[in-house]
């Protein structure tokens, strides 16, 4: 059995095309279809169901997919660990991130690029659920996302960066502006822009809006923190914001952040890889940056500047 053989099925699984796949592979249809006919052979069971065109994988070939993104990660880690060992990291770092931590991701890749000049970080905005998914099928190295349980993130190994504290932004003339400390109840009453409720973050803030006994009901929704910014830039809405999102944005002009009474429970943001296996040298060397910078004082310690 060869690797190629490998990554040729694991490309028919992802692309769902025999000729799509041949090109993400770089090579002949032909030469694609011959080289996962032979590890059926090999295998002595059918892995693709053939009609006309590509009808789907077997029960057995989805479980060789599976087999199969674990060898070539395994494959690929083996090759960093003996990278390193020549004298430096090489190759690509795969990293997925939530949307509400694509803000802090470039206080790690930027070290971590500037001590391992050889390798590439290729970063992909990623839900929770994907990042869970693509975790399990070896498709990331590596995430930054939510360390709680509302995800099963599987046999991951974790590194917890910050807890997620909870600002308000509202216009410097707001009801609430001149408050050292907002209450939940109370902003839910706001004008508001905030995250669309698919998404993680617009959970927990729900969460905590119903602990107060409110329900909070924005005038605007959005997939991404840039356009919940730039909303509230014109001093129409108020927003609650993740603390670590002001050292990208910082508090527009004419705009204030407010305390926000702490709820019970802070979710907890960090990374996480796969935990099966001798851990990846970009892996750990990604840790090791993590762990020198201290994320958690770096954050809570711009949202003290801006409170003052």
């Amino acid at each position: 059995m060869l690797l190629r053989q490998l990554e040729y099925l694991v490309a028919l699984a992802r692309e769902r095309h025999f000729a799509r796949a041949a090109a993400s592979c770089h090579v002949s249809q032909p030469s694609l279809s011959a080289a996962i006919r032979k590890l059926e052979r090999e295998l002595d069971v059918p892995l693709v169901r053939r009609g006309r065109k590509f009808s789907g994988l077997t029960p057995e070939g989805e479980r060789v997919v599976l087999w199969a993104h674990r060898i070539l990660s395994d494959v690929d880690a083996l090759r960093q660990d003996l990278s390193r060992m020549r004298g430096g990291l090489s190759g690509t770092l795969r990293m997925g991130a939530i949307p509400t931590a694509l803000t802090a991701a470039s206080l790690l890749t930027t070290p971590f690029c500037e001590r391992y000049p050889h390798v590439r970080v290729l970063l992909t905005s990623l839900s929770s659920r994907e990042i869970a998914r693509r975790l399990a099928e070896f498709e990331i190295d590596m995430a930054m996302t939510y360390l709680d349980d509302e995800e099963d993130l599987g046999e991951v190994r974790t590194s917890p960066l910050y807890e997620e504290r909870y600002l308000l932004l509202t216009p410097s003339d707001g009801e609430l502006a001149d408050r050292r400390v907002a209450r939940w109840a109370e902003v839910a009453a706001l004008p508001l822009c905030l995250l669309a409720p698919e998404m993680r973050n617009r959970r927990i803030l729900d969460a905590n809006f119903r602990a107060a006994g409110a329900v909070a009901v924005p005038a605007i929704e959005t997939d991404t923190v840039s356009a919940l910014f730039a909303h509230v830039a014109t001093h129409r809405w108020s927003s609650v914001i993740a603390h670590a999102w002001l050292h990208m944005f910082g508090v527009p002009e004419g705009m204030r952040v407010v305390r926000l009474e702490r709820p019970a429970r802070e979710p907890s943001v960090g990374l996480v890889a796969a935990g099966t296996g001798p851990e990846p040298m970009m892996a750990r060397a990604l840790r090791d940056i993590a762990r020198d910078l201290d994320l958690r004082e770096v954050f809570d310690r711009l949202a003290r500047e801006h409170l003052a």
